[in-house]
């Protein structure tokens, strides 16, 4: 019962911001964009891109009230969530184009407000007025994406459900000393915080391990242990999952109780006030993932960041908003999910990176598009980092990109220093993407995917720099966006 009645304030709660939302809305019409990805795969860069076309004129010939010229006026205005850090824009911007190098990733929320004047496509509307609408970005990151399962979990469901996870693959050398220590504490043991720590750390380094790109496995929860910011020590982040758990209810006072009381903390203090405060606010929603950094590390990583995907998008409150509903429900009603660093790739295998990632969004997209949500799939890059070039080798013509790796990026033995360009063949992504998901697979196409430095962006005559090179970023704004300035 008490369950039923927390969600039932907390739909309250939703009711009132969504009512407030609506009413400003109503003079200032807004829609709120959130932007959220997994580990480096792109989200500060992604933002950054995005506004630096739309106030500099960029080349967004895919997003229409741009092409059309109907988009007269953009500007950055004060974000309405005064409690909410402010998105950096020109630090990561400087960063990007002043210094070529790419911005620190997110760690926290933060927002951006951007407004554009328009004209409406209707003959009719232009009659009125001209069109205004503020985009509100909202940055979050995907390891706290990952948590809102764990409001429809217990704490036994969740030790049941990580200890499995941490038993399977490469997982289990990673989780052997955090298991062995957790093993060797009896649950209905007295409370004790100094185990309780030491247990916390364990469990904090295995999910590390696996996080490390050597591994890049996906699936990660609790997210806030990976990033603890001002709750770093507290009690919230102080638990741990338990393996073996007795049946019934655990006895007062002991190591059993204490971690279910810290882990209903930590969804009640942390994951609840982000699902109710910011993520239930949301109308738009992008998701980017790093899909190739998974398939350089093999079916393991891809599977899990298909798991990843499938808990990630059974979080959405997906579906379409009528007048009335809207003014007390919100739903977001369109989801991209989107493959970052196309552009590590030659253009002939973009068609092959949006299929893996319609493949590894296959399940979870059914039940999304059974609610009448929008879902979309596409290989982006927020900035283009190389160029396409052919090489001859052999007599053959090779399609290979041109850019300049980071520093310490290794090539065939060789160290780069992050001045130095060169032409790399990346390989070709497989025709079938099942493949990269079969355990039984004998052989994975042979890929060589480096980091490279943003690009050097040419200065006009008047001294200043071109806009932030992409690829398909103006699609991904019509699909997002274009609707509303119709």
């Amino acid at each position: 019962m008490a369950s039923i009645l927390t969600s039932f304030k907390d739909d309250a709660l939703i009711a009132i911001d969504t009512l407030a939302d609506r009413a400003a809305g109503l003079v200032n019409p807004a829609v709120r964009l959130g932007v959220t990805g997994l580990s480096r795969a792109g989200k500060t860069v992604f933002i950054s891109s995005l506004v630096h076309n739309l106030l500099n004129g960029g080349r967004l010939p895919l997003f229409e009230p741009v092409r059309s010229g109907r988009v007269f006026k953009v500007r950055l205005e004060p974000q309405p969530d005064d409690a909410v850090p402010r998105f950096q824009y020109e630090d990561h911007i400087a960063a990007l184009v002043r210094d070529r190098a790419w911005p620190d990733s997110t760690r926290a929320i933060s927002q951006l407000r951007i407004t554009l004047d328009y004209e409406s496509a209707s003959g009719w509307n232009r009659i009125f007025a001209p069109g205004r609408l503020s985009i509100d970005i909202v940055d979050y990151p995907g390891e706290w994406l990952l948590d809102l399962p764990l409001l429809e979990q217990d704490f036994r469901q969740f030790s049941d459900a990580t200890v499995k996870r941490a038993c399977s693959g490469s997982r289990a050398a990673l989780s052997r000393e955090w298991l062995a220590l957790a093993s060797s504490i009896e649950a209905e043991s007295t409370a004790d915080e100094a185990k309780a720590r030491r247990l916390a750390e364990g469990f904090t380094d295995y999910l590390k391990a696996c996080k490390d790109d050597h591994r890049s496995l996906s699936t990660l929860p609790p997210g806030r242990f990976l990033m603890p910011g001002d709750l770093e020590g507290s009690p919230a982040l102080t638990f741990s999952p338990l393996p073996d758990l007795p049946k019934g209810k655990p006895p007062k006072g002991s190591f059993w109780a204490m971690m279910e009381r810290r882990y209903e903390a930590y969804k009640t203090h942390v994951v609840n006030p982000f699902f109710r405060e910011h993520f239930a606010r949301l109308d738009r929603q992008i998701v980017l993932i790093d899909a190739l950094q998974a398939i350089n590390r093999g079916t393991e990583a891809v599977q899990d960041l298909e798991q990843a995907l499938v808990d990630v998008l059974a979080c959405f409150r997906p579906g379409t908003n009528s007048w009335l509903s809207s003014f007390l429900t919100r739903r977001i009603d369109r989801v991209l999910i989107a493959a970052t660093k196309a552009d590590h790739l030659h253009h002939e295998s973009h068609d092959r990176l949006e299929r893996i990632t319609a493949r590894l969004v296959s399940r979870a997209a059914e039940r999304i598009g059974m609610s009448g949500a929008g879902l979309e799939v596409m290989a982006l890059a927020s900035v283009r980092a190389t160029r396409e070039a052919t090489v001859n080798q052999g007599g053959h013509a090779l399609p290979v990109i041109v850019g300049t790796p980071l520093s310490g990026e290794r090539i065939n033995g060789e160290i780069f220093d992050g001045e130095t360009k060169t032409a790399i063949f990346p390989g070709d992504l497989p025709e079938n993407p099942d493949v990269l998901f079969e355990d039984s697979a004998q052989s994975l196409p042979e890929l060589n995917f480096v980091r490279f430095r943003p690009p050097h962006l040419e200065e006009t005559r008047g001294g200043l720099k071109l806009s932030v090179p992409h690829i398909r970023l103006d699609r991904a704004m019509q699909f997002l966006l274009g609707d509303r300035l119709a």
